[in-house]
């Protein structure tokens, strides 16, 4: 009972910041500046790079070496199948990037607000399972201080990005026309998947306890998707944006002395 409640509690942490992040529409009249996007985006970018090497694939190939196997063959096999099962969702799933005017995935007759959501719900799934999964290795240590607090470091990381994730869907939604008060809503739903599969993830160690290498890697494999696929492009790096890569530098700094200083 304890871990859910520390999957809860920690997931819980990184809804909150979605939804206070959503509620930036509420003082805002207008959608935020390119470079503001630019500076959020990046900056989500970093703590993802850097938790997916600190928090998930350092921890991968040391608990795969602690059960006599060989490290790098799950972080390398989860990483690809994160990969993989992102790449089928983004094929599947209708949705649309920020500041784009084709959606991507199977066609379909949903609104640009629905399709907007669903971008940011997409990569919000690993990261629940990210902190899901920490909490639950945690628990497999017996919870020990050290375990713990990089646990609470990998919520803290993944909270703090979150913030200006929420703002990134509710101020374009209010820009499409939306009430200030659904736009809300509609940026709260996107976050709403992280509890969920983060509680998950911890419900399902018991029996995926000798899995926990390959469960982690796959994590990491598919926020680094998110990363190149939709983070670094929407932050316009390409154009010679200095705001938007020192955001990608000061998101990987802080994530990696959080996960250091905590873990």
């Amino acid at each position: 009972m304890q871990p859910i409640l520390w999957a809860a509690m920690g997931t819980g942490f990184t809804f909150l910041m979605t939804a206070l992040g959503s509620a930036l529409v509420f003082f805002f009249r207008k959608q935020a500046s390119v470079r503001a996007q630019r500076i959020c985006l990046g900056f989500a970018a970093g703590v993802m790079v850097a938790a997916s090497i600190w928090s998930l694939l350092n921890p991968a190939i040391e608990e795969a070496e602690a059960a006599g196997g060989i490290g790098w063959i799950p972080a390398a096999g989860g990483f690809v199948l994160g990969i993989a099962f992102l790449v089928l969702l983004d094929v599947l799933l209708p949705h649309l990037h920020l500041n784009a005017r084709q959606p991507e995935g199977l066609r379909a007759s949903w609104r640009r607000s629905t399709l907007l959501t669903l971008s940011v719900t997409l990569h919000n799934i690993p990261e629940g399972m990210a902190v899901g999964l920490a909490f639950a290795m945690a628990a497999q240590h017996g919870g020990g201080a050290g375990t713990l607090s990089a646990a609470a470091a990998l919520a803290i990381g993944m909270g703090l990005q979150n913030f200006p994730e929420g703002a990134a869907i509710s101020l374009p939604l209010r820009q499409e026309g939306m009430r200030r008060r659904a736009a809300f809503l509609r940026g709260c739903l996107s976050g709403i998947v992280e509890p969920v599969f983060g509680i998950g993830m911890v419900l399902a160690a018991p029996y995926i306890g000798h899995l926990m290498p390959w469960f982690l890697s796959f994590a990491a494999g598919a926020m680094l998707y998110v990363v190149v696929e939709e983070l670094i492009p929407e932050a316009r790096l390409g154009e010679h944006s200095n705001a938007g890569t020192l955001a990608v530098m000061a998101g990987f700094l802080l994530m990696m002395v959080l996960d250091v200083a905590l873990g």
